[in-house]
């Protein structure tokens, strides 16, 4: 029931999109020419006559970010991200379409408020959904029946989190295995051994089956599968290896053998290096041409506090576990400045007083400008630390040296979470893994965006 059911939805949710894409571009006119007022060049019709191939593209686009999806499995959070993707994209296009069909009299504020009206009305449709759907669930209404196939250490925190979690509305009817398990507070029904499974997946009631074998049951993987395929039953697959493997595992293809990438860099991709390094370029020349005035007042007043040089350099490790020489202004005194094995603490007593506010402000990053524009460096991406420390985490820290995939970052996705200066590097490091695996020029304006928005104010100084 569940199946034919997720048809008709898809169905009808399609409608609903492009209901929704048409009435964003009625409500963009109407307030671009009746709101702001204007001289209306071009009529509604020719906009309306647009939408013909808009909403199309729109659906395309949709599908292929998995925007059509069931949501069952996703956060909000990474929907609207999507969304906020497709509406540029649908924007891009209609300026295209308007283009090719030579008028050039198309509003640009209309479309551009099309843009923002779709990500209004797509976020408000995504919103309103779920609350709907995890209503039905709370009263039993569209679920979802699991089968376990074995018993590992990782199918059991599989299930205290679904379980935990009735929003998702999965059920777990039980779970087969060589044996009887003890499963504790969970306390699942035990449906018999591995030979049953056929008999429990022939009647209607089972919708997935999520296979977790422990190492030396994983012979009978092959046998389970096609049991599944058989009765034409869903299969998932929760190895017990589960902790090496990336939250999106990225699958290569090697002569039509599948190959699984363990950690896959987005950056690796030629086109998504060369978009984020020119827009790093792009904003390091006009970010220095405007705070050039701001940086040679900073250097003059570093040059009065305090006998030294204006300018600090430090031996950073950079991406590929590259040396390279970071530059901020200089917030200590020169004498035992050069200790590159001592942590910089809040209340650093080699700090000058002018050297606590650059800091406090980050304004004794700036110069990092350089190393952007050099290439050392990017905008966003993992903090670089030095040589010594970097040795000593590697050691400590699980996955420490991940973060060499990718250029170091003057900001980052942990120093906009709070994880900078004297913080946890565990969880730092978790953010820079986020960042790495989850890498898009999307994440990167919203992590610049949320730099300035949190302001520049380094709380742990």
């Amino acid at each position: 029931m569940i199946k034919e059911n997720q048809k008709i939805f898809n169905g009808l949710f399609a409608l609903l999109n492009a209901v929704l894409c048409v009435l964003a571009m009625v409500c963009a006119y109407l307030f671009r020419f009746y709101v702001l007022g204007g001289l209306k060049t071009v009529p509604l019709s020719y906009y309306m006559r647009l939408m013909v191939f808009v909403v199309p593209v729109h659906f395309l686009l949709s599908h292929s970010l998995g925007l059509n999806d069931s949501f069952r499995r996703k956060s909000l959070v990474s929907e609207i991200g999507k969304v906020i993707e497709v509406s540029c994209l649908d924007v891009v296009f209609v300026f295209l379409a308007s283009f090719m069909l030579r008028e050039v009299n198309v509003s640009r504020g209309a479309v551009v408020l099309f843009g923002c009206f779709s990500v209004l009305f797509y976020t408000a449709e995504r919103v309103a959904l779920r609350k709907i759907l995890r209503a039905m669930r709370r009263k039993g209404y569209n679920l979802k029946h699991l089968l376990l196939v074995g018993w590992t250490s990782v199918a059991e925190e599989f299930c205290r989190k679904v379980m935990e979690n009735k929003n998702l509305g999965y059920v777990i009817d039980g779970y087969v295995s060589g044996q009887k398990e003890d499963t504790g507070s969970l306390k699942l029904r035990y449906m018999g051994d591995f030979s049953c499974l056929k008999e429990l997946l022939a009647p209607k009631g089972i919708d997935e089956v999520v296979v977790s074998l422990e190492e030396k049951e994983f012979s009978l993987l092959g046998k389970v599968i096609e049991e599944c395929e058989r009765e034409g039953v869903k299969s998932s697959l929760l190895p017990f290896y589960t902790k090496y493997l990336p939250m999106r595992p990225y699958i290569d293809e090697v002569e039509g053998m599948p190959l699984i990438n363990l950690r896959r860099v987005p950056l690796d991709n030629l086109l998504n290096s060369f978009v984020k390094r020119g827009f790093d370029i792009l904003c390091s020349l006009a970010g220095l041409a405007v705070l050039s005035p701001l940086l040679a007042a900073v250097a003059l007043c570093v040059k009065l506090s305090s006998p030294g040089p204006v300018i600090y350099k430090q031996v950073r490790i950079g991406k590929n576990k590259r040396e390279f020489t970071m530059y901020k202004f200089r917030s200590m005194a020169v004498e035992g400045n050069e200790d590159a094995t001592t942590w910089g603490t809040r209340d650093d007593p080699r700090r000058t007083r002018l050297g606590a506010f650059l800091r406090k402000y980050s304004i004794d990053e700036l110069p990092q400008l350089f190393n952007v524009l050099k290439g050392d460096m990017s905008l966003v991406g993992p903090r670089p630390e030095r040589p010594f420390f970097v040795e000593k985490f590697r050691e400590e820290i699980p996955l420490y040296m991940i973060k060499h995939l990718v250029r170091p970052g003057i900001t980052g996705w942990a120093q906009v979470n709070g994880w900078r200066g004297d913080t946890s590097i565990e969880k730092r490091i978790e953010c820079d893994i986020h960042y790495i695996e989850n890498w898009s020029f999307l994440f990167d304006l919203k992590i610049l965006f949320l730099t300035v928005a949190k302001g520049f104010v380094n709380k742990s100084e």
